[in-house]
């Protein structure tokens, strides 16, 4: 059954249309600042020291140019993201991952116990993923390996999409070192890389938790009685195709060893780098780089497909690279024009007496809202992380707080909203229709809401920074 695809939202029409309206707002808003003063070893905001001024208005000319101000502002974040990108496309093209993932997915055939723990196993790793460096458009391959994986156990199509896809996703939204989300966040915030690491892994273990139980405890029910499935009469085709059609696999040799080796050892390395020298982007993008040349030499690539996979990793992030350029170019322009202490110190009226914990929580839907529109966790973090990181100064939430109410926001609702350009790829390539799938992701949305809400509460009570 084809579906039709949705039309996403043009992101960056969304995003220069806001430079505009922020331009826009020069001429209406009264300008406004707020002093800074030293804590902990960082600026933040004086609450108390809010003093209307002179706006400046921002003409067509400085709509115009703001993009370009915008990308030399945020050069190291973009250059971070964009060297990142290259790294993990050279490790995806010696082929190490795909092949684990394969030899992994053999063993179910050998072990019951294997058999059982398939899907928490697997859901584990990709949540790692997520949460380690940030997959998300990477999850798409896996599709067409864990669809037939799923109908092998006895499982349904919706469950080969769920175990790579929510298991990615799950640990995305509580990432704890992922450096395209929580690490751009983190450095626009100015906090230091993997700070609230602790936490942070205690969140990932709790949403883990609840992805898997809640798609084992499906996959159980489907093993029950399939006529329940939502692609049943899908899937009755393919078991009959792939009965005599079956992909060969990928078997994972020395050398793909060698290669998951280095990845896992640098890994290491970028938590004991953070935590004993402090390392921050300059020195995690170093790091990435040579993984990726290692790796590929490794993987038994030649120098000439090394810079061809860099350069193909970094050319399918260049979309949001302008994302991040674009979106702080609204920064640009509220700062020039002085409206950003005036939109600040708006915000913070509005919540303005509410306990921390709530304003928290009010950040986190205000998270999720915009997200729907723009569904990049790096260009979200560009966007709202300058407004967010001081207006948690002035309602006493702290910006680590605030980090996690925009890792929340912005990683949750990826599984189910149709602008994301991941989810209906996903639900293409599987042949599933969107509405189908909200109608059956929509519970665990409701636990993941709920569970985020409660995760917002402890950080207040223990001054988590």
């Amino acid at each position: 059954m084809k579906i039709a695809k949705l039309k996403a939202p043009n992101t960056y029409l969304i995003i220069f249309s806001l430079i505009a309206l922020t331009a826009a707002l020069t001429y209406v808003l009264p300008g406004g600042t707020y002093r800074m003063i030293e804590r902990d070893g960082r600026k933040v905001v004086d609450p108390t020291s809010f003093s209307f001024t002179d706006s400046r208005p921002q003409g067509p000319d400085a709509v115009l140019t703001a993009p370009l101000e915008g990308f030399v502002d945020a050069a190291l974040i973009i250059g971070f993201v964009l060297i990142v990108g290259g790294a993990f496309s050279v490790l995806q093209k010696t082929k190490a991952v795909d092949a684990g993932i394969q030899t992994l997915a053999q063993a179910h055939e050998k072990s019951t116990l294997v058999r059982k723990l398939t899907i928490p196993l697997f859901m584990v790793l990709f949540s790692l993923g997520g949460a380690v460096f940030g997959i998300s458009e990477e999850v798409i391959p896996f599709i067409l390996i864990f669809i037939p994986m799923a109908l092998a156990l006895g499982y349904d199509s919706v469950t080969g999409v769920a175990i790579p896809f929510v298991g990615a996703g799950a640990g995305f939204a509580a990432a704890f070192i992922n450096p395209f989300t929580l690490g751009v966040a983190q450095g626009i915030a100015g906090l230091p890389p993997l700070s609230g690491f602790a936490y942070r892994v205690f969140c990932w273990i709790l949403t883990t938790l609840v992805a898997i139980v809640f798609v084992q405890r499906y996959a159980n029910r489907i093993k029950r009685e399939p006529h329940k499935s939502i692609s049943a009469d899908i899937d009755a085709a393919r078991r009959k195709e792939w009965h005599v059609n079956k992909k060969t696999a990928l078997h994972l040799t020395g050398r793909h060893k060698r290669v998951l080796g280095l990845f896992f050892a640098a890994m290491v390395l970028l938590v004991y780098g953070v935590l004993a020298y402090q390392w921050y982007i300059k020195e995690i993008a170093a790091l990435f780089l040579a993984m990726g040349i290692v790796a590929g030499l490794a993987g038994g690539l030649k120098a000439t497909e090394i810079t061809d996979g860099f350069i193909l990793g970094a050319k399918e992030l260049i979309g949001t690279a302008l994302v991040i350029a674009l979106a702080r170019g609204i920064l640009i322009i509220a700062q020039n024009g002085q409206i950003i202490g005036t939109i600040l110190h708006g915000l913070s009226s509005l919540i303005k007496g509410a306990h921390p914990v709530f304003a928290a929580q009010i950040m986190f839907f205000v998270q999720t809202a915009i997200n729907f529109f723009v569904p990049s966790g790096s260009g979200q973090a560009a966007l709202t992380i300058p407004i967010m990181a001081p207006l948690s100064d002035l309602l006493e939430v702290s910006r680590q707080t605030a980090v996690l109410a925009f890792q929340f926001g912005d990683g949750f609702s990826n599984l189910i909203i149709p602008t994301s350009a991941v989810t209906m790829g996903v639900l293409a390539l599987a042949e599933i229709p969107w509405e189908k799938w909200a109608r059956w992701i929509l519970p665990l949305e409701i636990a993941f809401f709920m569970l985020s809400l409660i995760l917002l509460v402890p950080p207040f009570f223990m001054h988590w920074r």
